[in-house]
């Protein structure tokens, strides 16, 4: 978690995959720690082809049954078929998943001084999680939207006094 929180959280982070892998990593979390799937990644990786949107979005009923067999990711139906229409909905994107998401990145940049100072939610990944919505994404609301935005740099949600900062 360390190395994480030191070498990657936070950390601006582009481009169509390694976002989708995110987005989907967030969707996972939903009601679990981060600790679990961080721990869980490198397998979540192999088992959603390396979150390539094209390869996801082509998987049908059988994969679905393997990830459900798959002791090294979160095994859960619902996120597991939200992952794959997800991919679907990313494809189909105008634009791109990279210049839609971005696109919330608030103008007002504030430095938390203490954890308190730290929202779960505000009007840009509201408003992320609203247009992602109407875009035919699932398993991604406003705290979804924020805690993506926190891990790809959307945000720096690092203290004033903290090293990564």
């Amino acid at each position: 978690m360390q190395a994480y929180h030191d070498e990657e959280w936070g950390r601006e982070l582009h481009g169509e995959q390694a976002l989708f892998e995110r987005i989907s990593l967030e969707a996972f979390q939903s009601g679990l720690s981060w600790s679990i799937i961080l721990r869980k990644r490198e397998a979540f990786r192999a088992a959603f082809a390396g979150f390539d949107p094209e390869t996801v979005a082509g998987f049908g009923d059988r994969d679905v049954e393997r990830l459900m067999d798959d002791a090294g990711i979160v095994r859960n139906r619902r996120k597991i078929e939200a992952t794959i229409a997800n991919a679907r909905v990313v494809n189909e994107l105008d634009g791109g998943l990279d210049a839609l998401l971005w696109s919330f990145r608030p103008e007002v940049v504030v430095v938390p001084h203490d954890m308190d100072e730290i929202p779960a939610v505000t009007e840009e990944s509201t408003a992320m999680a609203r247009t992602l919505k109407r875009a035919g994404f699932r398993f991604v609301g406003p705290t979804t939207a924020y805690a993506l935005m926190q891990a790809t740099g959307m945000v720096n949600d690092h203290l004033a006094d903290c090293v990564a900062r």
